[in-house]
């Protein structure tokens, strides 16, 4: 039996592919193919753009695919009267970092508009049409919501009076002058499938320790291992400087005075950590990366 399964094409590509090789599949694209390959026999995958994920898993043409929060709501939006998406997994992590993406609305720095409700008659050009016309709904404020294929930052305030787009850190919008008004949701990367797969013993178990080894890579994300060696006199002063998931692990030594420790830290600490080991007397200190954290 195979899976399925749609990686997303486009601006989350790239950084779908290095998850899964932290995960230890091993995704190798052809640009010219939308069918990579990959090192799992149980596995098919098949470049979906994000925006249409939710769609081609619901009509089964894929098992599972990984797509934003945001398409998922947006398909649902659009076909109320079908049945919903499971969501296997949530995926913390984006095109640029490990972190949610904000659909924003916003406006021309100058703009008299402040808040929402001043947009009342406006036009306001994104791509996530559905939900930014739910968003305005929600806020009892009637606009005209118009599709925008791309470059949505440059239609202030000649195309449109304000935008809804998609950000990570804001720098595009401020690069183009706008103005951040409200945030319309904040969406994460998630593994859906539809209601067939979900149902089937076997793909479902093979989705779930998927998304469990993602998570994991993610969970390592910007972690590193340290083992050292410390004198039993020595422990707590040592245990006293080291930030662990729980508690370091303690193992004895051959020489009974000693014991070995291992523990995880966030990879920044370390530098400023390993001096102040060492003036606390532990000795032979190891980092090591770490692939994946499985909590």
């Amino acid at each position: 039996m195979t899976l399925k399964l749609g990686i997303p094409k486009g601006s989350l590509q790239d950084a779908t592919v290095r998850l899964f090789a932290r995960a230890g599949f091993n995704i190798y694209v052809n640009t010219r193919s939308y069918f990579p390959a990959i090192d799992d026999p149980e596995i098919e995958c098949m470049l979906i753009r994000a925006q249409e994920m939710a769609r081609y898993v619901s009509d089964g043409v894929l098992d599972a695919g990984l797509t934003g929060r945001d398409w998922v709501l947006e398909h649902a939006l659009a076909n109320v009267a079908r049945e919903p998406l499971e969501c296997v997994s949530e995926l913390v992590y984006a095109k640029q970092s490990f972190g949610m993406v904000r659909w924003v609305l916003a406006v021309p720095e100058a703009s008299r508009f402040q808040t929402p409700q001043d947009l009342d008659g406006a036009t306001i050009a994104t791509e996530l049409v559905r939900v930014t016309e739910d968003y305005f709904r929600r806020q009892g404020v009637g606009v005209n919501v118009e599709f925008s294929w791309g470059a949505t930052e440059v239609k202030p305030p000649l195309l449109a009076d304000a935008i809804v787009e998609a950000t990570e850190t804001g720098s595009t919008l401020r690069a183009n002058r706008l103005r951040i008004v409200d945030t319309v949701m904040e969406s994460t990367t998630q593994i859906v499938a539809n209601r067939a797969a979900w149902t089937d013993e076997w793909k479902r178990t093979k989705l779930e320790n998927t998304a469990m080894l993602l998570r994991a890579a993610i969970a390592a994300q910007g972690r590193v291992g340290l083992m050292l060696n410390v004198r039993r006199t020595d422990l707590d002063g040592v245990l006293g400087l080291l930030p662990a998931l729980r508690r370091p692990t303690i193992s004895p030594l051959a020489d009974g005075d000693w014991v070995a420790l291992n523990t995880i830290v966030d990879e920044p600490t370390v530098r400023g950590l390993v001096p102040k080991l060492k003036n606390a007397r532990a000795e032979g200190i190891v980092e090591y990366p770490l692939n994946k954290i499985v909590e």
